[in-house]
């Protein structure tokens, strides 16, 4: 299993890849931050290894 995450642009937040991938468009959990983080920002290889391997992510 890899660790799949997405660093928020404007404040540095980090976000797993399973919860980018849960709601495909979300608003940066990261206090007084309004940028929204999409599931296509992650590298097509990591969306790609994450859809291939998406049971291994489940909680």
């Amino acid at each position: 299993m890899r660790i799949i995450t997405h660093t928020c642009t404007e404040c540095g937040t980090v976000v797993s890849a399973n919860e980018l991938e849960g709601n495909r468009v979300m608003k940066c959990p990261g206090l007084d931050c309004a940028n929204v983080l999409r599931f296509a920002d992650l590298p097509q290889e990591d969306r790609q290894f994450f859809l291939e391997h998406a049971e291994q992510y489940e909680l």
